[in-house]
């Protein structure tokens, strides 16, 4: 219980630092090394996952922007700010491409290798937490707002779902209403991961006012530590 007390005093004091940096819309300092940070505790893992990539770009925002650049932005942040606060953090990519077997062709195939390849890194782990990093998109241009999907067998990864949620409400978006959303075989990564995963989407790139920001560098940080707060308030309420 002392090394539990002590690593959630050492990451709210690292949270209000980083918080500090983003929101108030100032460059952040430069990332300290996760070895830097003391092991007397057992490290997190937290496996982050930046949807599409490569010749998949996702669905595209209003103004043409695809999603795929959106997604790998906010994991880079999430990733150097969770190795900050102790965690031990895996990224199923960190750059814009598919991480499909070699020698594969055809966009569907290697978009079904791509994702079989992502699922195998989440479930390389024990003890891991996964978030998976999308964008969403309608017909309809007045919808907006994140909502966060999960298996709807995991009851962890909805207890994960709802603290990313409440983060999000609380933070970022205080009048967004949308529930989190159990899903089924329609989701593939969901589906098989062996571990707590959420796929939160950011927001709705259909909508032009929530395309924007999230095309900005400086909403896409403060959404990253967003998720990462609700990421520890799951793990700091077991």
């Amino acid at each position: 219980m002392r090394k539990r007390s002590q690593l959630i005093m050492l990451l709210g004091a690292i949270i209000c630092i980083c918080a500090a940096a983003v929101f108030s819309e100032e460059p952040a300092a430069k990332p300290v090394s996760a070895g830097m940070v003391s092991t007397a505790f057992e490290r997190p893992l937290l496996i982050i996952d930046a949807g599409h990539g490569g010749a998949d770009g996702g669905c595209v925002s209003v103004d043409g922007t695809p999603e795929k650049g959106i997604n790998l932005s906010i994991l880079q942040t999430m990733r150097d700010a969770a190795a900050i606060m102790g965690y031990d953090v895996v990224c199923t990519r960190e750059s814009d491409v598919s991480i499909h077997d070699e020698g594969i062709t055809g966009l569907s195939k290697q978009k079904k290798s791509d994702m079989d390849n992502r699922l195998a890194i989440i479930n390389k782990y024990e003890g891991a937490v996964a978030v998976s990093i999308h964008q969403n998109q309608f017909t309809d241009q007045k919808y907006s707002g994140a909502q966060m999907f999960y298996p709807k067998a995991s009851e962890e990864s909805h207890a994960l779902a709802e603290a990313l949620r409440g983060r999000v409400v609380s933070t970022l978006q205080s009048t967004n209403e949308r529930e989190t959303k159990p899903v089924g075989d329609e989701l593939f990564l969901l589906n098989n991961a062996k571990c707590p995963i959420v796929m939160a989407e950011c927001g709705f790139l259909s909508n032009e006012g929530e395309a924007a920001r999230l095309e900005s560098p400086v909403y896409q940080k403060q959404m990253a530590l967003t998720l990462l707060f609700g990421v520890n308030d799951y793990i700091f309420s077991k």
